[in-house]
């Protein structure tokens, strides 16, 4: 059984409601917390889930943790999971607007004792070079998390051997469009679809497939 990517918008953040884009790395209001939390219930397959990857913004990292918390190895939130969480740089948001700009891995490390930041370089969330906004660059990023999904998919359909081989991606609705490359796509918070890997029709490389 080939595995199965599961895409994650992140639940409501307080710019989203404020309409404030001028609030630095904002995290989850209380009604995205619980959006957030009631993933552990209505999500399909946690059992079978060996990965999950995460933009280091502030208001995904509250959403993996709380949708996703009680299956991996180290969170605050440890049920005594196996599922890893790897912070993914190239996964934060598209545009340079303060909302969008993630804090520096000691600002992280005080709001997110439980995680390790140690793999973000100093300036990752600095919106110049490979994370300027510009179309360019966010193809470029979403590019290279296909690949490294393709990479990690067939590790894992290796080494499991049909245990937990699926992944989720924990990500931000414009950016997703991206990672897609389905400018329709229009999760809502805390929302999800279920994708598999194969191979662009041009150009080659690796695609992202709905599950229908």
């Amino acid at each position: 059984m080939p595995s199965t990517i599961y895409l994650v918008r992140h639940a409501e953040s307080a710019h989203n409601v404020s309409k404030d884009f001028s609030l630095r790395d904002p995290g989850l209001t209380e009604a995205g917390l619980a959006q957030a939390s009631s993933l552990a219930a209505s999500f399909p397959a946690l059992s079978s889930v060996a990965a999950v990857l995460a933009s280091p913004l502030t208001r995904t990292l509250e959403t993996a943790l709380a949708g996703f918390g009680a299956i991996l190895v180290s969170s605050k939130h440890d049920g005594g999971g196996s599922a890893n969480l790897i912070l993914d740089p190239d996964l934060q948001e598209r545009s340079d607007l303060p909302c969008d700009t993630g804090s520096d891995a000691a600002s992280l490390k005080a709001r997110f004792p439980a995680l390790d930041f140690s793999s973000l370089a100093p300036q990752w969330f600095v919106k110049e070079g490979a994370n300027a906004a510009d179309g360019d660059a966010v193809k470029a990023r979403a590019q290279a998390v296909r690949q490294r999904l393709g990479q990690l998919v067939r590790a894992l359909e290796e080494r499991q051997g049909g245990g937990r081989q699926d992944v989720v991606v924990v990500t931000h609705g414009v950016f997703m469009k991206f990672l897609v490359e389905d400018g329709s796509i229009d999760l809502p918070k805390a929302g999800w679809k279920a994708f598999r890997i194969g191979e662009r029709e041009e150009g080659g490389g690796v695609a992202l497939v709905p599950v229908e």
